[in-house]
């Protein structure tokens, strides 16, 4: 998953950052408006994490503007005004959800994963192919019940495999939901970390789940190719 935080305080941003990173998701930062504005029409994410009170375009604008250009990704607004009035402008414009500064990060997470959620139209936080199990909240992966030790980076890719479950997933689509803006996506790290998600999840197995389709992208599914 491919998060943008538009925060103007830089620690503020870092902190937010570091944390996310630290769930295994792949995040870009800008720190005013304008950046993020030009981030958000250039690149696909997954959620945006955004700040009210930004120099030049503040969050209001961002998001009136997002909407009125057709992009729907899930908005959470970040302000450190307790006003209700603002609350009430912030969900007009726009956003699905509002947290109030200072918060606990751990309910910062929560609302991050309910709009993540929603975004892939799931209710629930167990993916499962075949018997194949990956548990949203806790970050955890089995398979035939046996425990995976995955890095970030192979968590992120398989979860994005996993909520495509039965559909072809491009290098494109992985590169834009998987890895930041600084991803180059003409290397073969993608066909790297496939690899290494192969020998985590398919190695010891009969039934392979993760397929290459030739000159297209992969696919995650039971059913041999």
């Amino acid at each position: 998953m491919r998060i943008l935080v538009i925060e103007d305080e830089k620690r503020m941003a870092a902190f937010i950052q570091r944390g996310l990173k630290e769930q295994h998701y792949a995040v870009d930062v800008a720190n005013s408006g304008d950046e993020g504005l030009f981030l958000a029409e250039t690149n696909t994410y997954d959620l945006i994490v955004l700040d009210i009170m930004l120099p030049g375009v503040d969050g209001f604008a961002v998001c009136r503007k997002l909407r009125q250009s057709g992009n729907n990704v899930p908005i959470l607004m970040l302000t450190a005004r307790d006003d209700v009035r603002d609350r009430i402008f912030g969900l007009d414009s726009g956003a699905d959800d509002y947290l109030t500064k200072p918060f606990a990060f751990g309910e910062f997470l929560a609302r991050v994963r309910v709009l993540l959620r929603r975004r892939q139209h799931e209710n629930t936080t167990l993916l499962k192919v075949a018997d194949l199990e990956l548990d949203q909240i806790h970050r955890t992966v089995s398979r035939a019940g046996k425990p995976i030790e995955l890095t970030p980076t192979e968590y992120a890719l398989l979860e994005y495999l996993m909520l495509h479950a039965g559909r072809i997933v491009t290098r494109t689509m992985i590169s834009e939901h998987v890895w930041n803006q600084d991803f180059d996506s003409f290397s073969n790290v993608i066909n790297v970390y496939i690899n290494y998600l192969r020998k985590k999840v398919d190695a010891d197995f009969p039934v392979k789940l993760i397929h290459s389709i030739r000159g297209v992208g992969y696919i995650i599914k039971a059913e041999a190719q």
